[in-house]
């Protein structure tokens, strides 16, 4: 994501790094389950699923499932409609989550479809709320004065600083349909009600009904209206269930933001500061990016170099099956992610297994600072030729810094030529950004934000003094995002180098990052930015000039480009072969 100077920024991917670095660090919930008859379950949800299927909300856009994904194998939609209700009827909802995303790619503008995406999705993150200990421990406990509050001041900042105009009968909408969906998720059923008590499935139905027919899409003209339709709610909501004040506007606290856009969201204590940590390339935790794989326990995607995890003896591609004497295995990423995080200079047990060995190993590793660099590799690939290489993972604080020092290494080894490698780099910090840019183009405009206010309009530009003449190339793929693609931009409209790889995520907006009480805070898409020929290439990405084939990840997941991988690359090939060709000409 790309954000203005002062805030922090955050990964768009599903893989979860164990430090402040994280975005998602949840722990498991509740101690006793919610037992309903099955059928009885299945009518209620069916009959949930039609009711929900008429509503004029809208989908809310998010990224895929940590979870494993459903295969599709439906010929028709009908019967992926039905296949995606089953799973709902089960409460398996990453699983639809999977399911209704797959199905969409192929039957897009089916409404059913779109409904079930977004109920999953929503229930997903119901689920990851109540995993999240800040959320539980600090957000839960505030009185409803509080908590009232904090929805009062999230609705201000929303009208006054969100990109688009938003009404407030949207905002509040949404919601009332969290809090629905949240009476049918045993996470927060299990956190509400009381404990030991029998089932009230009749009361729960009471009140999703009530909230169907007498709040939903109910017109609000102002705060103060909203205030009072969230208060009223409270209180039936207490009145017929029992539920405390808190829980239900924090449904309407995270609920509404479902009416933003895809990159805006109210943040946990935790996840806020994980996003100001990030800011400065700097967290404690062990240094790895996991990905829970079901009965394989937790695929190390990375293992950041310098850290606790790499010192150890972790290498990516391992599988962590047990964390502290608990069996992993059948964790979601998000629960074993709160079992791996900890103060700095304590320690953490891991069992895992390697795919060359079927023997368990064990190891403790101790917590500490893990510093992360925008820049993990620059090397010379073609000393005959000069080309060297730059792979940068991030925009941060210091990043710019970081440049100027690969930039001077390369020229001391005789570089006319770098391969700028942007690939599953997700943006960061918007000066970030326009600072390395400036390094390689001399005048003109750089990028230029639009937004409602008057500070979130602005043109970056270019300065002579500094500017290096070194042929460029810049690889870009479906992961190269935000910031990412402010240099793919500016790059491309400045004919200042090629662009070879993929297609890139297409995100072009900036978020700015609100401090809210509790020690949240609130992402918030505040502008839009456009290339130096005033483009906004938003769901679209930027083309590159030299398409490449995409190679297969081996289990699905990307992996940082290691030094001894490079000779292997196709994309650096090709990057080589062209900048060989002018650098000869």
């Amino acid at each position: 994501m790309t954000y203005s100077r002062s805030i922090a920024h955050d990964n768009h991917g599903d893989n979860v790094h164990t430090g402040q670095r994280d975005v998602n660090m949840y722990s498991a919930a509740g101690r006793w389950p919610l037992k309903l008859d099955r059928l009885l379950a299945a009518a209620f949800w069916l009959a949930a699923i039609t009711l929900l299927g008429a509503s004029p909300l809208a989908a809310q856009s998010t990224r895929p499932s940590t979870e494993a994904s459903t295969t599709l194998t439906a010929a028709k939609p009908q019967s992926a409609i039905a296949a995606g209700r089953q799973l709902e009827v089960s409460r398996r909802w990453a699983d639809a989550l999977a399911h209704y995303q797959a199905a969409d790619k192929q039957w897009p503008e089916t409404s059913a479809l779109e409904h079930g995406l977004r109920r999953s999705r929503i229930q997903c993150g119901i689920l990851h709320r109540y995993a999240d200990r800040s959320f539980k421990h600090k957000l839960l406990a505030i009185p409803q004065r509080d908590a009232m509050a904090l929805f009062d001041d999230l609705v201000a900042r929303v009208q006054n600083s969100f990109v688009e105009q938003v009404s407030i009968t949207s905002f509040v909408a949404h919601g009332t349909e969290s809090l629905y969906l949240s009476l049918a998720n045993q996470k927060f059923l299990n956190r509400h009600l009381p404990q030991g008590a029998q089932p009230r499935v009749d009361a729960i139905s009471q009140l999703r009904r009530t909230l169907f027919t007498k709040y939903w899409n109910r017109p609000v003209r102002s705060s103060a209206e909203a205030h009072r339709v969230v208060s009223e709610v409270c209180q039936l909501s207490r009145q017929t269930l029992g539920l405390p004040a808190s829980a239900v506007i924090l449904e309407y606290v995270f609920g509404g933001c479902n009416s933003l856009d895809d990159y805006s969201a109210c943040l946990t204590p935790d996840r806020y500061s994980d996003l100001n940590a990030n800011i400065d390339g700097q967290f404690v935790g062990l240094g790895i990016e996991i990905k829970a794989q079901a009965d394989r326990g937790l695929l190390l995607v990375d293992v950041l170099p310098g850290s606790p995890a790499l010192t150890a003896g972790l290498r990516a591609g391992d599988h962590v099956v047990g964390i502290n004497g608990t069996d992993c295995r059948k964790m979601s990423t998000d629960e074993a992610a709160g079992l791996l995080k900890g103060p700095v200079g304590s320690s953490v047990a891991l069992d895992f297994v390697r795919d060359d060995s079927p023997d368990l190993r064990k190891l403790r590793i101790t917590r500490r600072p893990v510093i992360i660099k925008s820049i993990p590799l620059v090397t010379m690939l073609d000393t005959t030729y000069g080309i060297g290489y730059i792979q940068m993972t991030g925009f941060q604080r210091g990043t710019a810094n970081e440049l100027d020092r690969a930039l001077v290494s390369l020229r001391r080894q005789g570089a006319r030529a770098v391969v700028w490698d942007l690939r599953h780099n997700p943006g960061g910090l918007l000066d970030a950004a326009t600072d390395v840019l400036d390094r390689f183009i001399a005048n003109g405009v750089l990028v230029s934000t639009r937004g409602r206010t008057f500070d979130q309009n602005r043109v970056y530009r270019a300065h002579q003094a500094g500017t290096n003449r070194l042929k460029l190339v810049v690889l870009t793929d479906g992961e190269s995002a935000s910031a990412s693609e402010i240099v793919a931009g500016a790059i491309r409209d400045h004919k200042r180098g090629l662009i070879i790889g993929r297609r890139s995520y297409g995100k072009w907006s900036v978020q700015s990052i609100f401090p809210l009480a509790v020690a949240s805070g609130l992402r918030l898409t505040t502008a839009r930015f456009y290339s130096p020929a005033g483009h906004n290439h938003s769901k679209v990405g930027v083309q590159p000039d030299i398409v490449v084939d995409k190679a297969k990840d081996k289990d699905g997941i990307y992996r940082r480009l290691t030094r001894d991988k490079l000779a292997d690359d196709a994309d650096v090939q090709k990057a080589l072969e062209e900048l060989r060709t002018r650098l000869a000409g």
